[in-house]
């Protein structure tokens, strides 16, 4: 029997560039029977990842129960030929401060803007396309999430 090839780690600058260049993760909950996982935009700063949440759902009632959670982000090339993935294991920490909140939601602002993301992704963050991105700033349809306590990292590519 001959031994599997195992997919090569990837160092720390090139799992944060990963980071740094995608705005789609997936956030793995604890469920009951079940884990619960769903797409998030993100934004990075370099050393905190941050996610915007409606107040409302599925995943509210999870944080909730369990704030622990795995959080995947990856770049897949479509014919999978090149593929690589990070997965961080650690916890969801609302953030509560007015002045960190604003700055937060003003770089997803910037993102949606910057990444040209449809505006029917306002739909994710409990707005309508009709609005404005930067109502997201002024209102408190979304809370800030900062991943913290992060105490695994998986981080993997194929070339």
């Amino acid at each position: 029997m001959s031994t599997p090839l195992k997919i090569p780690k990837m160092q720390k600058s090139e799992y944060d560039s990963l980071i740094r260049d995608n705005v789609v993760s997936r956030i793995a909950f604890t469920g009951k029977d079940y884990p619960y996982i769903a797409p998030f935009l993100y934004v990075f700063d370099e050393k905190n990842i941050y996610f915007l949440s409606t107040r409302y759902g599925k995943k509210m009632e999870l944080f909730t129960q369990n704030p622990a959670v795995s959080v995947e982000i990856e770049h897949v090339a479509p014919d999978m030929s090149a593929y690589k993935f990070v997965t961080l294991q650690g916890k969801l920490s609302e953030v509560t401060d007015e002045e960190t909140k604003r700055a937060i939601k003003t770089r997803f602002v910037s993102l949606i803007a910057d990444k040209k993301i449809s505006v029917n992704s306002l739909y994710a963050l409990g707005h309508s396309p009709s609005e404005s991105p930067e109502n997201i700033v002024g209102e408190e349809r979304t809370m800030v999430w900062k991943l913290v306590n992060v105490h695994n990292i998986v981080a993997l590519k194929n070339a």
